[in-house]
This record gives structure tokens, C-alpha cells and sequence, in this order.
């Protein structure tokens, strides 16, 4: 697959599942946009709209393109089962509307404002320990470990258990190179997870407790309650989507910090606030890359019908890098106006999670900027996650200058 140069090397071929694209699909997105911004891929079946405009005007339409078969390309995980794992991510009105009422009688606005302590806490934990460390690794000490401690502190599960609970996560979003659908690992790793969280939810009817868990177990609206498989596809949904994106979001931005010294001073030296950072580095490159959608009726694209019952995919990472809307985009630029990222989505199906994941992220990077006046990332050493869906670091090797 080529993913550089110009129109002039041969049509443009775009395969979210191939290594070369996961290492940088920004080229790429460029000659989508400028070449083919209604792309058909006929091998794998789908098509993707690449422009700012196209995505923010189908991410609102839901009256066109569905949700029901889920948001992933992969076969074993789309299809009208696909809320199983995906929760009302893989839902439409009418039943995307209950669901998400429901769930949010549980997951409210002040259950993720009261964890900013205790988010503080964990972050000053993981970091402090780095100063007796042999050795420091962004994902492996940090960033990975943070947002999934967060997220099953709200859920309940026993901090004995979270590190196997990544584990599972990270193996249903890898893919190895070649295989265009979940690897049998990740399917083990899905029916694990079903089992943990079904448990979990039984342990809480008998003995409830004061977490998010039993929250959803008693939400309701007019006498409508979640059934366990509904709690268990949104605590899935959890692990899965909070924990995978918010990990690489750290991720990125304290690598494209590292990587534009000038822009980090900004933020070092108070100019331009840590918000700014966090919104420039989910513009620049986010950890969602793709949603899919379903049409449910022939759509008309920039003089390209795309046929009822096809599969679309909406290229978030394309959208906001798309030169209409920003500026230089291929810039890392810290403080710059981000209002127009679609980094979480838009309209109904705005992610429910993204003020969790913008606390998480400034909280941690308050922290991080209290301890380190500088710190140096081993480039050699980086290794990139493969996944259809989701971008971000495997591994980020850093050395660390403490301030005294």
C-alpha cells in the first residue's frame, strides 16, 4: 500500500488493517481527501468519507447512517449482535435513546467530577514511584496504567485484578499483520471479560456497594431498568473505549510534546494551558481513528452513491487534519482553535466518556509538569499499537529530569 506521494504513483489504496497505514496514516488521509473523499474499498467492503465536513455532517445524521451493526469493521464484531460489546455505541433511536438515558442515571456528571482527587492521587502514585525506578516507560508505568485504574475504581474491580483486565483489553484491539477481523485471542479475551463482568454484577445484587456498578443496577426511568446484559455491554464498552483511548491520548501528547520543543515550552513555562495541550493533541492525532456506520438508504456523496445496507467508515484522524477547517494542520500547534475536532464524535452519539477522559488527561499532566522540568523520550525504542480502529503507543521509553 502507498501511502506518500502524489496521484501520479497509481490510485490511491486504503486498508485500515495494514501495518504501514497504523505507523502513519496522516499522508495518506491527505491524498483520500484531495483524490477519492468518497473512497470504495470493493476487497474488504466498505467505503470512507476522509473531509471535515463529511464526517461532522454524518456523524449528525442519523436518519442515513445507522449504528445498529456496530462501529468496527471487523465481521465478528459487527452485525445486530453488535451491542453485545459495543452497548448503545452499536444502537439507534428509539433504543439508543433508553439505553443511554439509563446508563447515564448511573454515570452521571458528578460521579466523574468527584474522582479528581482521586485521580490526582493515582497519577502522583504511578509518578513518584518512577524516581527509585531502573527504568521509565510512558505506557508501560503511566499512562497505561492510570486510566484503567480510574475506570475500575468506578466500576469496583479489585485493584488485583486490574492489570490482567488491561491485558484482555489490549488484546481485543491488536491485530496482527494480515488479519483483517478479532484474532482468536481477542475473541478469548471478549468471552473472559463477559464472564468477569457477569459475575461482578451478580456479586453486586447480593452485597451492593457504592460504585458505578450498583448505580446501574438500581438506575431507572418510569419503571424501566438496565437487564444484566445491558450493564455488562457498557461496563465492556468501559474497558474497552475508556481505558484503550484515554491511555493513548497521555501517550501522544507527552510524545508530540517531546517531539515540538517549542511547543512544549508553552505549557512549561504557563503561557498556554494544559486544556490546550490536551484538545491540540486530540486534533492531531486521536486515539479514535475510525467509526463505521451502515447506510440505511442509497446517499448521495459528492456525486458518489453509496448503496443502502453498505458499510461507511468516517475518518476522525482525516477530519481534523483536513486543511478547510485547520490551518496548517499537519502542525502540532498548542493553542490554536480546536472547536471543530471531532475527536469524540457528534450529535447523539457524542461520547459519553470524553469529559472523563479530558479530566483524566489534565490531571495527569498537572502532575507530570510538577515533578519533571524536562525529559527525553528514546525514539529507537517507541513501538506502535496495531489496531484497525485505535491509534496510539505500545511503548514510549523516557528518561526523566526531575526538578529539585
Amino acid at each position: 500500500m502507498s501511502v506518500t506521494g502524489t496521484a501520479a504513483e497509481g490510485p490511491v489504496h486504503f486498508s485500515p488493517y495494514a501495518y504501514e497505514f497504523h505507523e502513519d496514516p496522516y499522508p495518506l488521509y491527505a491524498r483520500l481527501r484531495a483524490e477519492a473523499p468518497v473512497y470504495r474499498n470493493d476487497e474488504l467492503g466498505f467505503w470512507a468519507l476522509s473531509r471535515h465536513a463529511d464526517v461532522a455532517a454524518g456523524f449528525r445524521d442519523s436518519v442515513r447512517f445507522s449504528n445498529a451493526e456496530g462501529v468496527s469493521l471487523d465481521k465478528l464484531a459487527s452485525g445486530p449482535h453488535a451491542h453485545k460489546t459495543m452497548s448503545f455505541l452499536a444502537m439507534d433511536p428509539p433504543r439508543h435513546t433508553r439505553m443511554r438515558a439509563l446508563v447515564a442515571r448511573g454515570f452521571t456528571p458528578r460521579r466523574v467530577v468527584d474522582l479528581e482527587p482521586r485521580i490526582r492521587e493515582i497519577a502522583i502514585e504511578y509518578l513518584d514511584a518512577a524516581r527509585d525506578a531502573e527504568s521509565f516507560d510512558i505506557i508501560r508505568d503511566f499512562a497505561g496504567r492510570l486510566p484503567m485504574d480510574v475506570i475500575s475504581e468506578m466500576m469496583g474491580v479489585p485493584r488485583a485484578d486490574r492489570d490482567e483486565l488491561r491485558r484482555l483489553a489490549d488484546l481485543l484491539v491488536h491485530r496482527e499483520e494480515g488479519i483483517e477481523d478479532v484474532p482468536p485471542a481477542g475473541i478469548e479475551a471478549a468471552f473472559t471479560l463477559f464472564g468477569y463482568y457477569a459475575d461482578m454484577i451478580a456479586e453486586r445484587r447480593r452485597r451492593p456497594t457504592d460504585d458505578l456498578t450498583s448505580a446501574l443496577l438500581i438506575a431507572e426511568i418510569d419503571g424501566d431498568r438496565l437487564a444484566d446484559a445491558d450493564i455488562v455491554a457498557f461496563l465492556f464498552l468501559m474497558v474497552v473505549a475508556g481505558n484503550e483511548t484515554t491511555t493513548k491520548l497521555l501517550g501522544h501528547a507527552l510524545y508530540w510534546a517531546w517531539r515540538n520543543p517549542d511547543e512544549r515550552a508553552k505549557v512549561w513555562n504557563g503561557s498556554h494551558s494544559i486544556d490546550e495541550w490536551v484538545e491540540e493533541t486530540l486534533r492531531y492525532d486521536t486515539s479514535s481513528q475510525l467509526l463505521a456506520r451502515t447506510t440505511l438508504c442509497d446517499v448521495e456523496v459528492h456525486d458518489q452513491v453509496i448503496p443502502a445496507g453498505d458499510r461507511v467508515v468516517f475518518l476522525v484522524g482525516s477530519a481534523n487534519r483536513d486543511p478547510e477547517v485547520f490551518p496548517d494542520p499537519d502542525r502540532y500547534e498548542i493553542g490554536r482553535d480546536t472547536s471543530q475536532i471531532v475527536s469524540f464524535g457528534v450529535g447523539r452519539h457524542f461520547c459519553m466518556g470524553a469529559s472523563l477522559a479530558r479530566l483524566e488527561a489534565r490531571v495527569a499532566l498537572e502532575e507530570w509538569i510538577a515533578r519533571f522540568g524536562s525529559y527525553d523520550i528514546d525514539p529507537d525504542g517507541t513501538r506502535r499499537v496495531h489496531s484497525a480502529n485505535v491509534r496510539g503507543f505500545a511503548t514510549v521509553p523516557a528518561t526523566l529530569h526531575w526538578r529539585v
